[in-house]
Order: C-alpha cells, then sequence, then structure tokens
C-alpha cells in the first residue's frame, strides 16, 4: 500500500498478517513477504466478514517448480445452510465470485494483483441475526415442551390420586352398604319376633 510518497507497506510472517489483517481490506498492491503470510491474511479477513476460503488456482515456475502465482476465494455458501437451502441458490447463483489474485514479483516479495470484496451470497455475520431470532424461538419451544412434561406428569399424578380416592370411597360405601343390610336383616328378624309373640299372647 503506498502512502502517497512511494513507500509501500510490506506485510511479514503470518503472526504480522494476522495481527494487520483484523481491520485492513485487501487491495491491489499490497505486499508480503511471503505466500504464507499472504494467506493468512485474507483467511483472517475472509474470518472477520464471515466466509470460508479456497484455493481457486496455482502456476508454477517451468524453471523451478515454485509456486509464483496463487488464488485464493470464497468457499461459497455458508456450511450451516441445509442442503435445500443450499441447491435453491446454487440454481440462482454460479459459484461465489469473491477472491485474491497473489503473485511472486521476487524472492520475499508477494503482491496482490486482484481482488474481488463482492460475494453473490450472504455471509455468516449476515445470517447471526436471523439465527439469533431461531434461537430464541427454539429455546422458547423447548421451555414450553418442558412445561407440558411438567403439567403431563402432575395430570397424571392427580389422575392416580383421584382414582385412589374414588376406590376408597367405594369400598366405604361397600362397607357401609353391608352394615345397613345387616341392621335391616335384624330389625327384620326382630319384627318378626315381636309379630310371633303378638299371636301368642
Amino acid at each position: 500500500m503506498g502512502d502517497g510518497n512511494g513507500a509501500v507497506e510490506t506485510y511479514g510472517g503470518e503472526s504480522s498478517a494476522h495481527e494487520g489483517g483484523s481491520d485492513i481490506e485487501p487491495n491491489e498492491g499490497m505486499l508480503f513477504q511471503s505466500e504464507e503470510a499472504a494467506r493468512a491474511f485474507y483467511d483472517d479477513y475472509a474470518r472477520q466478514k464471515g466466509f470460508l476460503t479456497r484455493v481457486l488456482s496455482s502456476r508454477k515456475s517451468e524453471r523451478d517448480g515454485s509456486i509464483i502465482s496463487r488464488g485464493l476465494g470464497c468457499r461459497g455458501l455458508p456450511e450451516s445452510r441445509t442442503k435445500i437451502q443450499a441447491q435453491k441458490q446454487c440454481r440462482q447463483r454460479d459459484v461465489c465470485t469473491a477472491m485474491i489474485l497473489l503473485k511472486r514479483e521476487n524472492p520475499g516479495s508477494w503482491v496482490v494483483r486482484k481482488f474481488v470484496g463482492e460475494h453473490n451470497h450472504p455471509l455468516v455475520v449476515q445470517l447471526q441475526k436471523s439465527r439469533r431470532i431461531l434461537d430464541d424461538k427454539d429455546k422458547k419451544i423447548q421451555e414450553l415442551t418442558s412445561e407440558l412434561r411438567v403439567k403431563k406428569r402432575l395430570s397424571a399424578a392427580y389422575r392416580e390420586q383421584l382414582l385412589a380416592i374414588m376406590k376408597d370411597v367405594e369400598e366405604h360405601n361397600g362397607h357401609v352398604s353391608n352394615k345397613v343390610q345387616l341392621v335391616y336383616e335384624n330389625l327384620r328378624k326382630l319384627e318378626a319376633k315381636r309379630q310371633e309373640h303378638l299371636r301368642h299372647s
């Protein structure tokens, strides 16, 4: 990146790329001391924005077989999307065009030759709000389901208690009925004896 006086800022190893890349967006002309530093920078940028990266292309030197060019890009739809949603999106859009093209200028110097920052699909950070809403709904459903289970258990317990009380009442009524029948039989016997005594008098 230029500072207006022709000076260029070069990003060093992987650790410094992570530190410098936290709030810096890639741009054409940005220099790195190694391919690893450039990839670490782009990976960190991708995490900040909410997408996953993948290797799009590689070019090797015909002279020694070393990598002299590397294309990195967005992997596409977030992995958390369902298969049906993914298929629907794929029918509407091709692969994501967001990418960065890195070229080795000379040993110890990699430069960004092309950068496309726009994505043709929702990013993870853009879906977080809707996911939070869905999570809240799921949590509420779980709470209501748990409460319903408690109510069902209480209802079953009350039903058992009510059946036990009804059984006790029926048994008690049976005892009372037997006692009434016994008293009635005794009174009938006494009346029969009284009638017989009157006839003999």
